[in-house]
Parts: structure tokens; sequence; C-alpha cells
């Protein structure tokens, strides 16, 4: 494990009867030696929304070392209900996500390092994230990013933490490169979802478990104390008083692409990644899936006008949805337009609010 923490008296400040950390070392099965593994730890949070923001003030309260955090997006009055850090004047000034949680984080505990990054995180900027990172927190919102985490972990050997939550629904799993079957193999295996938080809703108690049962892992994992780590897949409805533990051991591939015997990492190249386009002088962005996909135009125009959120037309060949200042144009193999900007992280942004 890394050591960035900032020099400290780490005695009776943090382990003594009072100290910040002594309810957490009194209790044995952790300890002093799995909150000296704690403080010598990095840990990347990449997307610092609902979950995200859970994850990184636990770890940042419990003294994890050096939190790293990765956001492409800033604070809206929507964020408020569920994404812990963040404030109202944040959601007046648009504060960019990262930069929010980093100065929230920072008064909470002072005596650790907080890195923001105000970025849409692809192959090559997580790439350069990395170094010294011990595990990877998702905190996402589309699985096109999980993906190149997920491929990047398994080429690098770094421990990863799924998590994603919508309506009252949310699940979470640990991916250890060379032990456990790693995203790619679940594809298709488990029921991972599709739905957001802007088409479906979302509790913020669904996402407080996910963060609990993630950041409980990550305790574990950083604290030395592996033997304890679940080994199954963890699903559950807090609306309809469901809970679920899936096995997934068998679900490990020996030819999978990811992680397999000759692994080729297929998220890390361009053609498996989603392809986000300027059209020249057009004011729009073009977003191509990374694997094509037959939408039916009907349920999608259908699903969008219940969201009343903007204005939806259709035709045979495309669905048209505008919500200010976006106009967002799909077609059928899942291509779409972004009219009103030129950004592509704030186009790509737009998209998996609706597309995740």
């Amino acid at each position: 494990m890394s050591h960035n923490a900032k020099d400290k008296n780490t005695s009776a400040q943090e382990y003594g009867r009072n100290g910040r950390y002594s309810r957490q070392v009194r209790f044995s099965p952790f300890g002093a030696e799995g909150q000296e593994g704690l403080a010598r730890s990095t840990v990347l949070v990449v997307g610092v929304g609902a979950l995200g923001t859970g994850i990184a003030e636990t770890l940042a309260r419990c003294g994890v070392g050096r939190i790293i955090l990765a956001d492409r997006d800033y604070v809206e009055w929507s964020n408020l209900q569920r994404q812990q850090l963040y404030t109202e004047e944040d959601a007046r000034q648009r504060t960019p996500k990262a930069a929010a949680a980093k100065a929230r984080l920072e008064q909470i505990n002072s005596e650790i390092i907080i890195e923001a990054h105000v970025l849409d995180v692809r192959a090559e900027e997580l790439e350069n994230l990395l170094t010294g990172v011990d595990l990877i927190m998702d905190g996402t919102d589309n699985f096109d990013t999980r993906l190149i985490i997920n491929d990047m972990a398994q080429k690098h050997g770094i421990p990863w933490i799924y998590g994603a939550c919508v309506g009252g629904y949310g699940i979470t799993y640990t991916i250890l490169p060379g032990e456990t079957p790693c995203l790619n193999c679940l594809l298709g295996a488990v029921p991972l979802g599709g739905d957001t938080c802007d088409t479906a809703g979302i509790l913020p108690q669904a996402v407080q478990l996910v963060t609990a049962n993630g950041t409980a892992e990550a305790l574990k994992l950083l604290g030395g104390r592996r033997e304890q780590l679940r080994s199954k897949l963890l699903s559950f409805d807090v609306w309809r008083n469901e809970h679920q533990e899936i096995g997934v051991k068998a679900a490990k591939k020996a030819d999978c692409p990811s992680c397999g015997s000759h692994p080729i990492y297929p998220y890390l190249t361009a053609a498996n990644t989603e392809r986000s386009d300027v059209l020249c002088g057009r004011d729009t962005v073009q977003i191509r899936p990374a694997q094509r996909r037959r939408l039916d135009l009907q349920e999608t125009a259908s699903r969008l006008s219940r969201l009343a959120a903007g204005k939806v037309e259709s035709n045979p060949y495309l669905v048209s949805f505008t919500e200010e200042p976006y106009r967002m144009v799909i077609f059928a193999d899942g291509r779409a337009l972004i009219h009103g900007t030129n950004d592509v992280a704030a186009a790509r942004s737009f998209y998996h609010r609706y597309f995740g």
C-alpha cells in the first residue's frame, strides 16, 4: 500500500480513549492494525454523485490516508436530495462536484489528503489517476465507464468495488483481479440493470445501503482483513423488502477478454467504447454507444414523456426530447445527437441521465 497520509501524531490523538478513530480501533476484528492500513491507503472514487459522495465521506471519516475524486459534472438542485456533501450554495454556483466534495471533506477531516479532478474519466484519464491507488470505488452512472474501470483494474491488478442503485434497488460486488469474476464476466449472467435515477427516480435509503455495504468491504480490504470479504454479489430492494446474495464464482470465464488467461482489455480500445464527436459548425455532439442496440422508439418516446421534464416528439425514425438548454435526438440504433452544446462531457452527462 502507498504511504500518502499527511504527517501527524497517530497516538492519543487518533487511537486514544476519545481519539478520532478510537471507536473504530475498539472494534477488535479491525483494531489498530486495520486503522494503520487505512492511513497508508489511497482510494480512487470515480464519480462523485449519490454513491460517490457517500463513499468519499465514509472513507474520509474512517481515516483513509489519501482519497482521489474524479467527476465531470457540477452540482444541481436535484442532487441535494441524496448527494450528501453538497449544499444549496453549491447548486446556486454550479460548483463542480469534485471541487465541492473536496472542500467539504477537508472540513470533515483535515488530516488526510483529498485530491479533486474535474474531468470526464475515460481510459487515458483513468490510467493517469492510478499512481499509488490501492482500491477503486465505483460512483459512476453508466456501464461504459464501469467497463473501462473493470479493464483498467484487471490490467493493473487493482481491486475495485462495483455499486449501483436506482429506484429502491441497489447492488454491489467486490472484484478482485485474478480471484473473482470481473464485471465483463457477469454481463448477461446477473441482473445488473439499465435504468437511471432520471428515468426511474431513486430513494436515498437505497444509496445509503449500497454505500454502507461497499465501504465495509473497502475497510476489510484496506485494513488487511480480506478473509472477511463477502464473496457474493449483493442485491436488494428497500421498497419491496427484498434481499438477495448471489453466488457468482461460476460466472468467471477462462476466456474472458478482460480477465481470462489471455486478456486483451477490450474496453480500453476505441472500438469498444462509446464515441462522442463534435459536429463541425452545428453546436452539436454525436454520441454512439460502444455496442449497437435496437431501441423501441415508441417505448422510448413513452418513457421520456412520463418524465414530464421536457417536450417529446417522435416519428418512425427518431425521438426528439427537449430539456433546456439541450435537445436530444435519439435513433433506433442507440445513436444520439445532443444539440445546444459542443462540450463532449456535458453532452455525455445529459445522455447518460436517460440512457445509463
